[in-house]
Order: C-alpha cells, then structure tokens, then sequence
C-alpha cells in the first residue's frame, strides 16, 4: 500500500519532533484512506517523554468525535524518535494494537510510515500532494 501524504503534515511532523526534542513528539494523521491530509501535534502525556509517548487521550477522543460529525478520518498517529532511527522500536512493537492503522516515525528529519498489522510493522512507500 503507498501513501499520499500532504507536505504540510510532513512539516507539521518535522517540526513537532524538533520542538519536543529531547523527548518524543506525538500526534494523530488525519485525512481518508490511503491520503494523510493532516498531521495534528498533540501533547505526549507518558511520565517518561524521553523515551516514550503516548498521545493526549482528550485529543484522541475529540478527533474521533470530529471523524463521525464529517470531518477528517483518524488514519494513524506519528510519534519522534530522539535518538533512534524512524523505524519501530521494541516499544512500539509492545504497545501497537495491530489494528492497521498508519503509524509515521520520525528521526532526525527522516520520516518513515508503518502499517501496524495483526503481524507486526510493514514499511509503507508513500509519495508528496500538495495536500
């Protein structure tokens, strides 16, 4: 499956992640299958941000609220890693729910996309819309 994904959640990732750093940025990918129209930064809740996240639950909930009033789909959520490659940790692989949604990572600038399916991460290409 490839992505089209609008630069500006790419620039929205990119910058969340270097505002947060050192510790990990978090948002929610919004859009409609296969399209990621927009990345929404959200606050990273974990008690151990340096090295975990886990997305603001009110923001998750109101996005999903948006969703089923007409608005842009919850397609997956994007999360930074400070100091490791854009490719899923062993954290990420515990914590994932294999529910297929589009997991993006990124690291140093670099962002990789992920499908989280029942059997682990499968690498997503994905090519730039003007969004």
């Amino acid at each position: 499956m490839a992505l089209l994904v609008a630069k500006d959640a790419l620039t929205t990732m990119r910058a969340a992640a270097a505002a947060a750093h050192p510790c990990e940025a978090c948002g929610i990918l919004l859009g409609e299958e296969g399209w990621i129209v927009r990345a929404m930064q959200t606050r990273n809740v974990h008690p151990a941000p340096e090295t975990h996240f886990e997305i603001d639950p009110q923001a998750l909930i109101d996005a999903h609220r948006a969703a089923r009033a007409g608005g842009p789909q919850v397609i997956g959520y994007f999360h930074s890693h400070p100091s490791g490659p854009a490719e899923p940790s062993a954290t990420d692989r515990a914590m994932a729910a294999g529910d297929g949604r589009v997991w993006a990572i990124v690291a140093g600038g670099d962002i990789r996309f992920w499908k989280d399916g029942k059997d682990g991460f499968a690498a997503l290409s994905f090519t730039i819309g003007d969004g």
